[in-house]
């Protein structure tokens, strides 16, 4: 017998469409699922804004204030889509009101919130994810399967890329509620938070705990006029960023990530080379996957020699991770499914009682490699990151 899943979603920007299109889409894809997601209230600051967002995506109620909507007893799930500076808070509050919490990345603005956090929902014993969803993409669990499957054989390096080139211009400026991004007071950090914290989840959940780093940072503009203040104030957020990593199996990683890569838009790349075999993917063209095998030339089987090489693999087939749930082979589907796919992963996990990751714990381990990165930067040495643990596999999907 199905459940309803009362969610009550905080904030209607970008996330908010993603998340609630979601809750939406689940019931239809997903129907063995018991929890059925209903829209039961959404909230934010601008109550006009607010309630057209409600409107448009069927959200019965409005509220202004967080803590309100924390305290209803007619929610299940919180879910924050606000800034980051208001994650903690917030996150914390649904946990001690016995919520359900979901919460977009990075987890908070460093680790000793990020901390406080994980502490609070593993007191309050609620089910709780971070939506770092490229983990949902089908290629990119894919991917994570044919490690699994000891495809990739010991790893050697892993190199990550995450372009994209909006915020050139000198006269774009920081801080209001589209552009909080570019104000260290409601960010925390800029590409690292924002663009690497992505990488880096994405990387451990491939190829295990990143155990130390050394980076270097750049703010190309040094100040912005700030869209609350009105006055031109210093910009605190690393535009950039660059490092080197160590994993804790030994593997070299690289990253980088920019906002001023004139021409790229999303680009979002990772490659992991192995004794055996590597693969390479790239969010620009997701529904692609391509794998370079070695291990037969290994055996000695010289008949296939002349086939050595790269192949595409068109990840739309119904074997593939959650391409069954959608069209026919050869339709591709978009960056909107990977959200329908981890909240799949979430309440398949809350029903078999296999909390789905990436978790707040997990999340945290994320954070500690930003954290890292950051001190590095200022430093100019390596650093080690603390992290713990390896990422599991998604559940679903995987």
């Amino acid at each position: 017998m199905s459940k309803p899943l009362r969610v009550g979603m905080i904030g209607y920007g970008f996330m908010g469409k993603a998340h609630s299109n979601a809750y939406r889409k689940l019931a239809q894809f997903f129907p063995e699922l018991n929890y059925k997601p209903e829209l039961r209230v959404l909230c934010g600051r601008d109550e006009a804004k607010a309630r057209a967002f409600a409107d448009t995506w069927g959200y019965g109620d409005v509220e202004t204030d967080w803590r309100v909507l924390v305290d209803r007893d007619d929610i299940d799930v919180i879910d924050i889509g606000t800034p980051n500076k208001t994650h903690r808070d917030i996150a914390i509050a649904a946990a001690q009101a016995g919520k359900w919490v979901l919460c977009e990345k990075p987890l908070a603005m460093d680790v000793d919130e990020a901390e406080e956090m994980v502490a609070a929902v593993e007191a309050a014993g609620v089910p709780n994810m971070v939506w770092f969803n490229y983990r949902r993409v089908p290629a990119i669990a894919l991917a994570r399967k044919m490690v699994d499957e000891g495809r990739i054989g010991k790893a050697f390096h892993y190199r990550a890329t995450y372009l994209q080139d909006w915020t050139i211009a000198e006269d774009v400026p920081q801080g209001g509620a589209a552009l909080w991004r570019l104000d260290a007071n409601a960010a925390g950090s800029g590409v690292t938070g924002d663009l690497l914290a992505h990488s880096i989840d994405t990387a451990m959940w491939m190829n295990g705990p990143i155990t130390s780093v050394v980076a270097d940072t750049e703010t190309f503009v040094k100040e912005r006029m700030h869209q609350e203040s009105g006055q031109v104030e210093p910009v605190g957020i690393d535009d950039a960023c660059m490092f080197l990593a160590r994993f804790a199996n030994g593997a070299m990683g690289t990253f980088e990530s920019t906002r001023y890569a004139r021409g790229r838009k999303n680009y979002n790349t990772f490659e992991l080379n192995g004794a055996d075999g590597s693969v390479y993917f790239d969010l620009e063209d997701p529904q692609y996957l391509d794998f370079f095998e070695y291990t037969r030339a290994a055996t000695g089987d010289k008949t296939e020699d002349h086939l050595t090489g790269w192949r595409k693999i068109h990840v739309t087939n119904f074997e593939h991770p959650y391409m069954d749930r959608w069209w026919v082979p050869g339709c591709t589907i978009g960056y909107e499914h990977t959200f329908i796919h981890a909240l799949a992963d979430f309440l398949a996990g809350v029903e078999s009682g296999e909390q789905a990751q990436p978790n707040f714990r997990d999340a945290l381990q994320t954070q500690k490699v930003c954290d890292a990165v950051l001190r590095s930067a200022k430093t100019r040495g390596w650093v080690d990151t603390g992290v713990e643990g390896v990422q599991g596999a998604a559940l679903i999907g995987g």
